[in-house]
């Protein structure tokens, strides 16, 4: 703000100085006496008008300031998780997880100093290249989680061109700091009965992000006997790298080694510091084989050669262990805690070899167990492959959940001339970035492990701001931020996600579990009445435009009116706040909150009476609910050299109307349950949408819309692709209808079963065909689309094989 408040204080100056100058004389105190009293009135005049211009402009700087204090002000309430939740004294099985889902393999403790660990690997060749961080097009895949508990354990499976590598962890308890883990990496062929074994590169690599200590021991030929630390979080540690052996048994194999040891450049940079290092010099030489060169790091462990330039001080570490091998074998890595180890507890054995193995098939044993009783895929009649894709769509989902600390950056909502971007309080952020899609993440996670889904619920609600603002990208730390377009890195303080988060919400609220019931008793002060939202639904004033674009609905493009304008009303927000309201009133209900309830209650039926929503969006020249606003369908995409596609209106001219764009938005009423199931609207939504072979289709292939693009730059995107959370929420709503008595109870029966089975089958051949779960799905040929693995919503493919709405 410190430009914006110069400007505004240099005004008034100014013209003080001005009056001050005319009032002195000037070219006035050439002429008469009543020249210079003229002067004089001149100046009291020109005082006058400045002094309100000053005020005004000090007055809209200091409302500006006031917006931005706010923006980057935490609520008051007070936090919905326990001071210190994710330290290891009060979350100690929580402390250490997999919290790095960009990068193939790797664990970090939840701080926010972390001690973090990774593998990366490299296949020696004509062209190696090195593998480590999760990128679209690096051609490694498929790969994801056969198994993950979200807590103890994982094993997942990675293809790289010939090679499969099976990552494996393991967490045992013990010690006042997070208990040991364990892993262990097999390398193996991807083809049996391969005659030319590759050589591969594992790189373990341990990094600190503060004062903590790193002390390794050096034994024969470079390999490190072990690596020594302490923290203030973790205490004393250990971590000791063991000789490979080939799969499935303890016969050694020969493995060359190298090791690489500097201040932490940023994590960030790991991947191209260790690239810039690896150089040819080096020979692998097994007894009685040829040697063969590979790709090393060329190091020291001499504490003064760590960094000479001595400008990593106060850094951090980077210590790095690679070991060489050819494939079949595997490397084992075990930590152990200190405090686990003390108090009689070294009889319990080194995490490792036949133990380990013990450990790792008793919790696969345990998860598949779990996954039955949870979820009774088998019980249900689901085919083993169906079963093994529900498996993978909770343990994908698990194993994705991410551990972020930091600042976020956010741009005030501010009126006027200057602005600038401010830094969030730290905060801390579970299971990845974007609000909009962290609830459909819940509703999966909180069936398997309801504490989990608390503890990533009271992270979101820990980053409210004053105005009960969430902001819909949480880009915290910079191992974050590299991984985000710079475009969605800044967050406006005037752009929110639709209240989804309220969905597991709702979900406890039904289940009566005293632990969710006490939580949602110390989460939820901030949410309770008042919320600007609630107010411009009640208005009728209810839509997401924000400088000309609506991508805070989460519907990125989906069409709406052609022309921004101040009536415009977007259908699927009124819905949104409207079950946001009816939560809200439930929840007040259930924790006894009587003033809460009396303004909550009226507040709710009012935004979800069906009178009120027919007078806003039922279009009858349509037959089905919509938009309203400033619309024209005569919008297209010309090219225009040398601009490129240029958006062209023609005519008809735009008009107030109902927008015509058959879809999602139109079935909000029925995604949401929000009508009667005597509705005389619930028939006409039944027959809205065509039952595709693969799903919903997010727009009508009969609108003019349908698979175009809304920019040079903006191919479709919800504008024909079917999508999996908006499918769940069709699939619960005829789920729910069905088993209402009324009109249209036998037909959304009957929908439900079909569109079941279609989504089903097509995510079923899809992932069998790919090995992925996608983040959509063509409408035309049912192809993935998009990113992969995307395990995020499409992970609810699992509760509609379970039928769990």
């Amino acid at each position: 703000m410190a430009r914006g408040e110069r400007r505004r204080r240099g005004a008034p100056t100014d013209g003080t100085r001005v009056a001050e100058g005319a009032a002195r004389g000037g070219p006035a105190r050439r002429e008469s006496r009543g020249g210079v009293a003229r002067g004089t009135v001149g100046a009291a005049v020109l005082v006058i008008v400045v002094l309100p211009l000053a005020l005004t402009l000090a007055g809209s700087w200091l409302l500006a300031w006031h917006r931005a204090r706010r923006a980057v002000t935490l609520h008051s309430a007070p936090p919905a998780l326990p001071p210190g939740s994710s330290s290891p004294a009060v979350t100690p099985d929580l402390f250490w997880g997999t919290y790095r889902p960009h990068v193939y393999f790797g664990m970090k403790t939840r701080s926010p100093q972390p001690l973090l660990t990774g593998l990366m690997w490299a296949q020696h060749g004509t062209t190696p290249k090195l593998r480590h961080t999760c990128e679209q097009g690096d051609g490694v895949g498929p790969y994801g989680w056969e198994f993950h508990d979200g807590l103890s354990f994982g094993r997942q499976h990675i293809q790289d061109g010939a090679l499969r590598l099976t990552t494996e962890f393991v967490k045992r308890p013990g010690g006042q700091h997070g208990g040991d883990w364990s892993w262990r990496v097999t390398v193996e062929p991807q083809a049996l009965g391969t005659s030319a074994l590759p050589l591969v590169s594992l790189f373990f690599y341990v990094v600190t992000d503060g004062k903590d200590v790193l002390v390794p021991e050096v034994g024969a030929k470079g390999q490190l006997k072990f690596i020594s630390g302490h923290s203030s979080e973790l205490g004393d540690f250990r971590f000791t790298l063991l000789a490979p052996t080939s799969p499935g048994d303890t016969t050694p194999k020969y493995g060359s080694y190298n090791v690489f040891w500097s201040s932490n450049p940023g994590l960030p940079l790991l991947t191209e510091m260790v690239k810039s290092r690896l150089n040819s010099w080096f020979q692998h030489r097994p007894p009685g084989a040829s040697p063969e060169r590979y790709l090393g790091l060329p190091g020291s462990l001499k504490w003064e050669d760590r960094d000479p330039s001595g400008q990593g001080q106060g850094q951090g570490q980077f210590l790095i262990q690679q070991v060489t091998v050819k494939v079949p074998f595997s490397v084992e890595l075990v930590f152990e805690s200190g405090s686990a180890q003390a108090g009689g507890n070294q009889a319990r054995g080194q995490l490792a070899g036949s133990l380990l193995t013990q450990a790792l098939e008793s919790h696969a044993e345990a998860f598949r167990e779990r996954f039955e009783k949870t979820f009774q895929l088998q019980k249900k009649g689901l085919s083993p492959e169906e079963q093994a894709l529900g498996q993978a769509a909770l343990s994908g989902l698990l194993g994705g959940i991410g551990y972020f600390y930091g600042q976020g950056l956010v741009l005030p909502d501010m009126k006027v001339e200057e602005s600038e971007q401010k830094q969030c309080p730290p905060g801390h952020s579970s299971h990845g970035a974007f609000f909009g899609m962290k609830a459909f993440h819940q509703l999966v996670v909180q069936r398997w492990d309801p504490r989990l889904t608390r503890e990533a619920l009271g992270h979101w609600l820990g980053l409210l701001n004053a105005d009960g603002w969430i902001g819909r990208e949480q880009v915290l730390g910079d191992e974050a931020r590299v991984r985000v377009p710079p475009e969605f890195l800044v967050q406006r303080a005037a752009h929110a996600n639709p209240p989804t988060l309220l969905l597991p919400v709702a979900h406890m609220l039904e289940g009566h579990d005293p632990a969710d019931l006490a939580f949602l008793r110390r989460a939820f002060p901030p949410c309770m009445p008042g919320s600007p939202g609630f107010i411009r639904a009640r208005q009728g004033q209810c839509h997401y435009r924000t400088d000309g674009g609506t991508l805070p609905s989460g519907l990125d493009d989906y069409p709406r009116a052609s022309h921004p304008s101040a009536t415009e009303r977007h259908l699927d927000l009124r819905c949104w706040v409207a079950l946001g309201a009816r939560v809200l009133a439930q929840l007040a209900e259930q924790l006894g909150e009587a003033e809460a309830v009396a303004e909550l209650g009226p507040l709710a039926a009012s935004l979800g009476a069906e009178k009120i929503l027919d007078e806003l969006h039922w279009a009858p020249e349509l037959g089905v609910f919509a938009d309203f606003g400033n619309h024209t369908k005569a919008v297209q995409l010309k090219p225009r050299p040398p601009h490129g596609l240029v958006r062209v209106v023609g005519r008809p001219h735009p008009r107030l109307q109902y927008v015509d764009a058959l879809g999602y938005v139109s079935l909000f009423p029925l995604l949401l349950r929000l009508l009667d199931p005597h509705s005389s609207r619930l028939g006409p939504l039944l027959d809205a949408p065509s039952l595709e072979p693969f799903g919903l289709r997010s727009l009508a292939a009969s609108s003019p819309f349908y698979g175009q693009r809304n920019s040079e730059h903006d191919p479709p995107y919800w504008r024909g692709a079917v999508w999996l959370n908006v499918n769940y929420l069709a699939l619960g709503a005829l789920h729910h209808y069905g088993h209402l008595k009324g009109p249209h109870q036998a037909r959304a029966a009957r929908l439900h079963s079909e569109l079941r089975a279609n989504v089903v089958g097509n995510v079923l051949r899809q992932y069998q065909a790919t090995g992925f779960l996608w983040e959509q799905y063509s409408d035309r040929d049912g192809r993935g689309m998009g990113c992969r693995p995307f395990q995020g919503w499409t992970s609810l493919v699992l509760l509609a094989m379970a039928e769990d709405y």
